[in-house]
């Protein structure tokens, strides 16, 4: 990444959000990056220039100048046919697949049409058993008929530039990397083995007592999880849990009692 754009974004001001509208994404970013004018300019450079389908998804937030939540890129896109203009939207390990059909983003004032937007899914493996991720992109691109063709025919580039806003909907991006759409597993690491255990959920531990938990869902298993066997290693850091556990509810209760008694 420019490490000119970088300083950049390090020098925003402290609070400083960047939640653009559809109208403003596509009149100040999009069409000042694919016509700029000398009188345009922005004093910071938060949307960065990354060919998205060289990646995954899950590998994006890396790359972007400014995001939490979602971030923003300016990307080209290729024709998946010599003569078509269909765009290619293999992308790394899987594709991304268009929900629903384009829709137009107009003026707030007047009734112009700026532009379009379509929104996308990203699958994992090859179409068309691809498994469905919790990655989404919403693509903007200027009006076709904004464009005076200078490519040499037979190229393959369809858009020099469309702008690609992308999000993870559901769980939050995670230190040290990023969700894959993937359901998560602890792992509990002892020596040199390695144990990938489902925790119970807390809805089935409401209601148990440290004892009838430990046999019902360690010994007894359900009729969807069989009893799996568990390492004694292991069980012993569970029990290591259990009294960290059991010490904060002692905290809580030591705490009310005090309070009671101050009345």
């Amino acid at each position: 990444m420019d490490g000119n754009n970088r300083s950049n974004v390090s020098n925003l001001p402290p609070g400083f959000r960047f939640h653009p509208t559809d109208e403003e994404l596509i009149i100040h970013y999009l069409n000042q990056k694919v016509f700029p004018s000398s009188n345009h300019h922005l004093m910071f450079s938060i949307i960065a220039d990354v060919n998205i389908y060289k990646f995954n998804p899950w590998e994006l937030p890396d790359k972007a100048l400014f995001g939490e939540n979602e971030w923003f890129f300016f990307s080209p896109r290729e024709r998946k046919y010599p003569n078509g203009t269909r765009p290619n939207r293999a992308a790394a390990s899987g594709y991304w697949k268009a929900t629903g059909t384009d829709k137009p983003i107009i003026a707030s004032v007047g009734s112009q049409c700026l532009g379009m937007k379509k929104a996308l899914v990203f699958y994992k493996g090859r179409p068309p058993k691809g498994v469905k991720t919790d990655w989404m992109m919403i693509e903007y691109r200027l009006l076709d008929d904004c464009f005076v063709s200078q490519r040499p025919k037979g190229s393959m580039q369809l858009d020099d530039w469309v702008l690609c806003r992308v999000s993870h909907k559901g769980k939050a991006p995670l230190a040290g990397g990023y969700l894959q759409g993937q359901e998560m597993a602890i792992q509990i690491t002892i020596g040199t083995n390695e144990y990938d255990h489902q925790l119970p959920t807390m809805d089935q531990m409401v209601g148990l007592e440290t004892e009838e938990l430990d046999e019902k869902v360690f010994q007894e298993g359900s009729p969807e999880h069989p009893p799996t066997p568990i390492d004694t290693s292991v069980r012993e850091v569970l029990k290591s849990i259990e009294r960290v556990l059991s010490v904060g509810a002692l905290d809580e209760l030591v705490m009310a009692s005090s309070s009671n008694d101050g009345v």
